[in-house]
C-alpha cells in the first residue's frame, strides 16, 4: 500500500507514492498556517503563537482532515480552514503539555518549548489563544460548505478538545502519574482521549464538511480511533528506543515520571503488535470507499513504522 519514506517503508501494493501526497500537502498546509496568524499588537502572544505553530511537524493532523474530506467527496479547500484549526489546537495541546506544572519539558520538534522562550505566562496564554482563535478560524473562513455542516464541525470538535476529550485523557494522565497500579483500561482511557479524540475528530470532521452519510462517517471514526491508539501505542516505544534528536524532545520521559505506558505492561514487541492489528482493523473499516481510501489507508500503514 505505501512507498517508500524517509520516515519508514512497506511493501507496496500499489502506486500510491505516500512521501509525495505527505509532502505536497504538508506545503498547503503550512503556507495556509502561515497566513492565518499575522502578527499584530500585542505582538508577543502572536509571535509566541508563531513560534509554536510554524516550528514543524509532520502535520498529519490536518491531513488527515484534508484527505477524509476528498474522500468523502469534498474538497482540500472547504476543508484548510478545519485543518489548520486542528493543528492550533494540536499545538495548544503541546504547549501547556510541555509546562512545569505538567510534563516540564524543555525541547518539542527539536526546538526550546515555548515557555523556555517566552516563559510560562504567555506560553498559557499563546495556548489558550491557539485554542479559542481556532473555532473563529472554522467559523470565519470556511466557504462552499453549508452552515449547518460547519456547525456540527465545531461542535464535534469542541467536544473532542474539552473535558470529554483531550483535557479529559490530559486530567487522568496526570492523576495516573507515579502510580503502579494503573490499569490497562485507564490507559486506554487516558490515550484514547488524550490522543484519539482529536486525531478522530480530524478524520470525521474532514468528512462532515464534505456532507458524508451518517454511516461513512461511523466507518471513518472507527477508523481514526483505531490509528489514534495505534499512534499512542508507537510513540509510547519510541520514547523508549529513539533519541532526542529523532524525536524532536526529551527521550525517556515516560519513564523519569513514573507513567505507565503500553510497553511497561505488554513489552515493545507486544505493544508493536497490538499497534499493528489496530492498524489492520482500522483498515478494514475503509475496504467500502475502494482506491478513494488510498492516502488514508497509506497513512494508517506510516503510523507503525515511523520513526519519530
Amino acid at each position: 500500500m505505501v512507498l517508500a519514506t524517509e520516515m519508514g517503508s512497506s511493501q507496496p501494493e500499489s502506486s500510491f507514492d505516500l512521501s509525495t501526497y505527505l509532502a505536497k500537502r504538508k506545503e498547503a498546509i503550512e503556507v495556509a498556517l502561515d497566513s492565518a496568524l499575522p502578527v499584530i499588537y500585542p505582538e508577543k502572544i502572536y509571535e509566541a503563537m508563531r513560534y509554536s505553530l510554524l516550528a514543524g511537524g509532520k502535520r498529519l493532523r490536518p491531513i488527515l482532515c484534508l484527505a477524509s474530506c476528498e474522500l468523502a467527496g469534498g474538497t482540500t479547500s472547504m476543508a484548510m480552514p478545519t485543518a489548520c484549526a486542528m493543528e492550533m489546537i494540536h499545538t495548544m495541546s503541546l504547549i501547556h503539555d510541555d509546562l512545569p506544572a505538567m510534563d516540564n519539558d524543555d525541547y518539542r520538534r527539536g526546538k526550546l518549548t515555548n515557555h523556555k522562550v517566552y516563559g510560562d505566562d504567555i506560553a498559557i496564554l499563546a495556548g489558550d489563544a491557539l485554542l479559542t482563535y481556532a473555532f473563529e478560524f472554522i467559523a470565519t473562513k470556511t466557504e462552499n460548505v453549508p452552515p449547518q455542516q460547519v456547525l456540527q464541525t465545531i461542535a464535534h470538535l469542541g467536544h473532542a478538545a474539552g473535558a470529554g476529550g483531550l483535557i479529559g485523557g490530559q486530567v487522568v494522565d496526570v492523576e495516573s502519574e507515579g502510580k503502579t497500579d494503573v490499569s490497562l483500561e485507564t490507559l486506554n482511557y487516558i490515550h484514547a482521549h488524550k490522543t484519539g479524540a482529536l486525531l478522530e475528530a480530524c478524520v470525521v470532521c474532514g468528512a462532515i464538511l464534505a456532507s458524508a452519510s451518517t454511516a461513512d462517517l461511523q466507518r471513518l471514526s472507527r477508523f481514526a480511533k483505531n490509528i489514534g491508539l495505534a499512534f499512542q501505542i508507537i510513540d509510547d516505544i519510541l520514547d523508549i528506543t529513539a533519541t532526542q534528536e529523532e524525536l524532536g524532545k526529551t527521550a525517556g520521559k515516560d519513564v523519569q515520571a513514573g507513567k505507565v505506558t503500553f510497553p511497561s505492561l505488554w513489552g515493545i514487541e507486544e505493544s508493536r503488535r497490538q499497534a499493528s492489528q489496530l492498524v489492520a482493523d482500522a483498515k478494514d473499516q475503509l475496504a467500502v470507499f475502494g482506491s478513494k481510501a488510498l492516502p488514508l489507508l497509506a497513512i494508517a500503514d506510516f503510523i507503525t513504522s515511523r520513526s519519530n
